[in-house]
């Protein structure tokens, strides 16, 4: 396993906590490889609906889903994805901590 997959598959595993469980076993399945077939039109309709952020319920969170269900299986998207992915769980880490002093 490469470093970017293993940094991704450790980046995936830090969003499944933070998910609900139902949610999660579902990110879960999509990582298998037999879900290649499932996980790269998601990926594509993910990013399609994050371009379109401007609709109800669609949204910018779409794009960096949709990116990190692409990078599973395209290699040099695998690090930026994984990269990306701990930065935005980290600040997140950080915005619930300052939040929590007030």
């Amino acid at each position: 396993m490469s470093d970017g997959a293993r940094e991704l598959r450790f980046a995936f595993k830090r969003i499944e906590r933070e998910l609900p469980h139902r949610l999660a076993s579902w990110m879960r399945w999509l990582r298998y490889p037999q879900s290649r077939w499932v996980r790269l039109p998601a990926g594509i309709v993910l990013i399609f609906g994050g371009i379109f952020a401007i609709l109800p319920f669609l949204g910018v969170w779409m794009l960096p889903l949709g990116l990190m269900l692409i990078a599973a299986d395209v290699p040099f998207l695998q690090r930026p994805m994984a990269r990306l992915t701990m930065w935005g769980a980290d600040y997140l880490d950080r915005y619930r901590a300052r939040r929590a002093k007030r």
